[in-house]
């Protein structure tokens, strides 16, 4: 019987393949055979190209320390957002409109007699309150509003449009249908409208809790949300799970047996990530948007509690004479609503299967 390497000899013959073209690896080439590339998912590929981009991850860096910097002032900064400035106990009812890193009179004698003083870093207002801890605190009801209610229009206008877009014929046309009837309601009055209906009801209820301290106005602010805002996400939703769910992979899975929540969730929706996160990225900086021109208008957050678009609206009358007061909120909306943009540019370049080589 004859061994295995005269049969591979004698089948190398037959097929006359010259063995003298062949040279042996090398141990660089052996060596580049066991560096594989490790296996990788959607999600780990798309955050690596992410990380390529430098806009992207500067816009991170700065949502990062804004995060971090709406965190840790109010337990640095020894001033409240709604109580007057105090020395020592008594209020300085001559710390008025100073402006950034200034001192009054009374906090004058007290660096005189030996004792520190926090600084007013973006000066003090009109009611004598330090300016600084007002715009963080605004950045922060600003920013929770805007992530809430992005949230909101991503679970529902995702949910509301897969189903719609999947389902196709009678549902979708019933469902879109509902979508046209919804998107032609002005927001705005619906705001103003709920604002009106559900502040008497909403006063009993909200009373002693965290929702109370911004008032009604931003809780019926959430509902036009959850209400209104959806739509457009759930239209981007629908469109693009009408252009996918016919392609081959789609009917190789029904093929399969595998059920429509599924196909939904494994292979529609990682296609979609690009418009699903560029629409979620854009819809902050937009409901940040509404609810500063809300407060604007004085149907947004509760006095005391400051907002960004309030602050803009008390610093309007005194633009003249005291300008930092607008700079600085107004500063404060452009770093976010650019930050956000530019992380939704980013998302989308990292995600979008198309613009991948």
């Amino acid at each position: 019987m004859q061994n295995s390497d005269t049969i591979y000899k004698k089948r190398l013959l037959s097929l006359h393949i010259d063995l003298s073209m062949f040279e042996p690896a090398t141990e660089e080439e052996k060596a580049q055979t066991d560096k594989m590339r490790e296996s990788t998912t959607f999600f780990k590929d798309g955050m690596r190209k992410l990380r390529k981009n430098p806009l992207a991850v500067a816009s991170i860096i700065v949502l990062i320390a804004i995060v971090i910097t709406i965190i840790v002032a109010p337990m640095i900064v020894p001033y409240g957002y709604e109580g007057m400035v105090t020395i020592n106990g008594k209020r300085d009812k001559s710390a008025k409109n100073l402006a950034p890193f200034t001192y009054s009179e009374m906090e004058q004698e007290v660096i005189n007699n030996g004792e520190k003083v926090f600084p007013h870093i973006f000066g003090t207002d009109e009611l004598c309150r330090d300016y600084f801890i007002r715009v963080i605190y605004g950045t922060r009801v600003s920013l929770l509003v805007g992530l809430f209610a992005s949230m909101i229009v991503l679970l529902i206008g995702l949910l509301y449009g897969a189903i719609s877009g999947y389902a196709g014929g009678k549902v979708d046309m019933v469902m879109m249908r509902i979508v046209d009837v919804i998107y032609s309601l002005p927001d705005t009055l619906m705001v103003i409208l709920l604002s009106v209906v559900l502040d008497s009801v909403l006063k009993g209820a909200l009373s002693g809790t965290i929702l109370a301290k911004v008032g009604t106005n931003m809780v019926s602010l959430f509902i036009v949300f959850g209400l209104l805002y959806w739509v457009s996400m759930a239209r981007l939703v629908r469109g693009q799970i009408l252009t996918i769910k016919n392609n081959e992979y789609i009917l190789a899975a029904r093929a399969l047996g595998a059920k429509p929540g599924r196909i939904i969730r494994r292979h529609i929706l990682p296609n979609c990530m690009s418009v699903i996160f560029i629409s979620t990225a854009l819809q902050i900086p937009s409901a940040i948007f509404t609810e500063s021109f809300l407060s604007f208008i004085g149907l947004g957050v509760q006095a005391p509690m400051p907002s960004l678009g309030s602050l803009a609206n008390a610093a309007r009358g005194g633009l003249q004479s005291y300008p930092f007061k607008l700079v600085f909120p107004a500063l404060m909306i452009c770093l976010i609503v650019l930050a956000f943009n530019l992380l939704g540019d980013g998302l989308r370049d990292a995600f979008d299967p198309k613009l991948r080589r």
